[in-house]
């Protein structure tokens, strides 16, 4: 929840110019709701593509607050970001919530980000990947093989944003090898291998080289660092390593 309408242009702008060159990699922001519209418009023709920060299941109808796929689709995005840890944390969604707006997303053409994490609590009783797993099964019960492909997973360690802790590129590659392994026991190991799964625990441009040197971290969900032009598109070039 940052940012007016004319900041966000701004913003926009200069992710732009930023990433004009940057042809291998899938760039997306997901402004507010009241800023997708010019974001839209600033997008349009380059490479930087929409998302949405939440997604509602259903169509239309009696809910007010809520964003359909439709409308989100109208505005012009891609992508659905489904269960952010603030989302969980914050409004109490739940793991069956997901699975339905994972559903309504993929639905109707768009790309989910689903977000799993385990909060400090759970990361200190040592059940990381028991939280995180169920979190995966829970999520995509139902979604087929050839959607399986298409989702992208953000694993955020909850106990790592914000708190003064900071997760390891290797306690990150854990977590991310697991995800794949509970992905390939749902469909398939060449489907896991296809699913691109992010880091979002305080990325920033300090710390991205080592992340994204690891195996199974296909890129990331970037916050606060995503607020400044410089920060996000130094993240967005990260240095690759052999």
């Amino acid at each position: 929840m940052h940012m007016t309408i004319a900041d966000a242009q701004e913003l926009t702008r200069g992710v732009v110019r930023g990433c004009t060159d940057l042809r291998d990699i899938d760039i997306v922001i997901a402004p507010p709701f009241t800023a997708l519209a010019i974001a839209e418009q600033e997008t349009h023709g380059s490479p930087v593509q929409l998302g949405a920060q939440n997604i509602y299941w259903e169509e239309s109808g009696a809910f007010t607050g809520e964003i359909s796929p439709d409308m989100i689709k109208d505005a012009g995005c891609t992508y659905a970001i489904v269960a952010h840890s603030e989302r969980r944390q914050l409004f109490g969604e739940t793991d069956k919530s997901a699975n339905r707006k994972v559903l309504a997303a993929l639905t109707h053409g768009l790309t989910p980000i689903l977000c799993v994490g385990e909060t400090d609590a759970e990361r200190d009783r040592g059940v990381t990947f028991v939280v995180v797993d169920r979190q995966i099964k829970e999520a995509l019960k139902d979604v087929t093989a050839s959607q399986l492909e298409t989702i992208v997973i953000a694993y955020e360690p909850i106990w790592a944003i914000g708190t003064g802790r900071t997760a390891t590129p290797a306690q990150a590659e854990e977590v991310h090898q697991s995800i794949r392994g509970q992905l390939a026991k749902l469909s398939s190991p060449e489907a896991a291998a296809k699913v691109r799964i992010l880091y979002g625990g305080s990325v920033k441009p300090d710390n991205v080289d080592d992340l994204m040197a690891e195996v199974d971290i296909d890129g990331a969900l970037v916050g606060g660092a995503s607020l400044k032009v410089e920060s996000f598109n130094r993240i967005c070039g990260f240095e690759r390593r052999s």
